[in-house]
């Protein structure tokens, strides 16, 4: 049997909570530059309800200046 890696989502909204506190940003400075007519799916990912897609992780590493993989976590065997 294989063991797959998964992803930390509580960890992974911590990252992400700290990288948008390194660059000076609120969340509602991401809000805007998703366009987000509310700022209930960045709490989500920062408290690890919910991850962002992958097209908005992309984004927040270019937001962040980092790589997806400094902001996702993986747990488990690679």
């Amino acid at each position: 049997m294989y063991a797959f890696p998964s992803i930390d989502m509580a960890a992974t909204g911590s990252n992400i909570v700290r990288m948008r506190r390194q660059t000076g940003m609120s969340v509602q400075d991401l809000q805007q530059i998703f366009g987000f007519s509310t700022p209930q799916a960045i709490y989500k990912w920062q408290r690890g309800t919910a991850m962002p897609t992958l097209d908005n992780l992309v984004v927040l590493a270019a937001v962040f200046g980092t790589t997806l993989d400094a902001i996702i976590v993986r747990t488990g065997v690679m």
